[in-house]
């Protein structure tokens, strides 16, 4: 699981408990007769909906991106070889003289 997916899955964790406490207060059976309450309760509704719908495509959005940069950084690999060699060896000669110099 991606560090996005970690944080999207807490933010929706805390939405649903969040909304579990506001249906708990206007659930009280002695607010049941307050018509602006009920009127919130269904407001409250319909909203967490929106953003249960709005999460799952952004989610979409997310997995599609990182699909197509993937494919993107696999397309380059295989356009670029000697580049990507080129780049992994100097990252390798300046791990080393890093390492090195340590000493």
């Amino acid at each position: 699981m991606s560090v996005t997916q970690n944080l999207e899955a807490a933010a929706n964790a805390v939405v649903e408990d969040l909304a579990s406490d506001v249906r708990g207060v206007l659930s009280n059976k002695d607010l049941e007769a307050v018509p602006q309450l009920k009127a919130l309760k269904q407001r409250v509704d319909t909203k967490l909906a929106i953003a249960r719908e709005l999460a799952a495509e952004k989610s979409k959005v997310a997995a599609k991106k990182a699909k197509e940069a993937a494919h993107t950084a696999n397309a380059y690999a295989h356009d670029e070889p000697w580049q990507i060699a080129g780049a992994a060896l100097a990252v390798g000669v300046l791990v080393g003289l890093l390492i090195g110099n340590r000493r």
